[in-house]
């Protein structure tokens, strides 16, 4: 069984959609830009990005081949964007030019809670 611990983030980042001037320059590390760009991608039932909602366990990127691994997981295993949201994640890693292929893995282990979400998500939803 994987165990995945939830990447620690920055509760001082504004966790809205990133406007071009506000995503990271094209010489940041690769995995800065896979991270801005997957805050692009919003669950369709909540206004926060999937990154600050804490469903996105692991980003790598292997410098060789040239590939990213996002693991993932969603709000319940009956979300209804489950055969959406993947697809959108995989699409924004895509437009980092260095990236020429990426694997999206859904996991539901652990299980998402609202522990998982930035402080900044749990504000803005109320989640007190």
């Amino acid at each position: 069984m994987k165990k995945f611990i939830p990447l620690k983030l920055d509760d001082s980042e504004n966790h809205e959609q990133p406007a071009p001037k506000d995503l990271p320059p094209a010489d940041a590390p690769v995995i800065d830009r896979i991270i801005a760009n997957i805050k692009t991608v919003y669950d369709p039932e909540i206004p926060v990005d999937i990154f600050a909602l804490g469903l996105i366990y692991s980003v790598r990127f292997n410098d060789d081949t040239k590939k990213a691994e996002v693991v993932m997981t969603l709000t319940s295993p009956g979300c209804f964007a489950a055969g959406m949201i993947p697809g959108q994640v995989e699409q924004v890693v895509l437009e980092v030019p260095e990236v020429e292929s990426v694997h999206v893995e859904l996991t539901f282990d652990p299980p998402w809670d609202k522990t998982m979400m930035s402080e900044a998500a749990r504000l803005e939803l109320g989640f007190w």
